[in-house]
């Protein structure tokens, strides 16, 4: 009997042993130290170019090139996933999602639910219209239809001056679908941010679209990754954006997309 019990307390162990070395493999990437990586899920709004968008059923972008160096230069892997606009605020306020990217516009507003990261980009709206337009600037968009992405700072500096209840502003899921609405007729301008509007003048010439640029009515507007509130990524990938600011990281990725160099010192503020 007490040899039984000796084979029976080593089968026992060593079966913890087999099943504790299965659970650490599926936890590591295979690095060749033996350090776990950890992967973190993105979320974003996949119809945004150039910022994020579907190429041949990968999302490429700014954006995402951005966060996978940042990513690499604070430690982790990402997965980065397509929820949609609005979704993309609910996975990361519910905590399923570690980080949510899409031009993000930093505001008061939702500072009071997320947490941001330093600003990554200097943006402001711009009026998207048809060649030949009677509209010239923000004042002319009075009594026009006008249409924007649903919850975006451009449905906002609109609705900041002709009213939250205005009849005439359209409001779309995302901006694909605003400028097709202004491409059928269906209205006379377009508000969104200015590389969005910009990008698509330049792929579409023949389309005969022109961007009306009015400072004195749009605000610069600086864009930030979102963190659920109380996130430790967020000192993290604040020190790694700092690094790839200085390090040329980032100007080398913002060319890729833009074709000139950012405002760093402005960035940088």
């Amino acid at each position: 009997m007490k040899k039984v019990k000796i084979i029976s307390t080593i089968l026992v162990f060593a079966l913890i042993c087999i099943l504790s070395a299965c659970g650490t493999s599926e936890k590591t990437n295979g690095s060749a130290n033996g350090d776990a990586k950890k992967t973190l899920r993105v979320v974003t709004n996949a119809a945004y170019a150039p910022f994020e968008y579907m190429d041949k059923g990968k999302i490429v972008g700014f954006d995402i090139d951005f966060i996978q160096a940042a990513a690499k230069e604070a430690g982790y892997d990402v997965k980065v996933e397509h929820v949609g606009w609005e979704p993309l605020f609910v996975e990361v306020k519910g905590k399923n999602a570690d980080i949510g990217v899409g031009a993000i516009t930093i505001n008061d507003e939702r500072k009071q639910t997320y947490d941001f990261s330093t600003p990554y980009f200097l943006s402001k709206n711009e009026i998207l219209v048809p060649k030949g337009s009677s509209i010239k600037s923000a004042a002319d968009l009075k009594d026009k239809v006008v249409a924007v992405q649903n919850g975006t700072t451009g449905q906002s500096a609109v609705e900041a001056l002709y009213g939250k209840n205005n009849s005439k502003l359209k409001k779309f899921k995302d901006n694909n679908l605003a400028i097709m609405e202004l491409k059928s007729g269906g209205a006379d301008a377009v508000v969104a941010d200015n590389t969005v509007v910009e990008q698509y003048v330049k792929n579409n010439p023949n389309e005969k679209f022109v961007v009306i640029q009015d400072d004195s009515a749009f605000q610069k507007e600086f864009y930030g990754v979102l963190f659920p509130k109380g996130s430790k990524l967020k000192a993290e990938f604040d020190q790694a954006f700092k690094k790839m600011m200085d390090n040329g990281e980032y100007t080398k990725i913002y060319q890729k997309w833009f074709k000139f160099e950012p405002d760093l010192s402005t960035l940088k503020q």
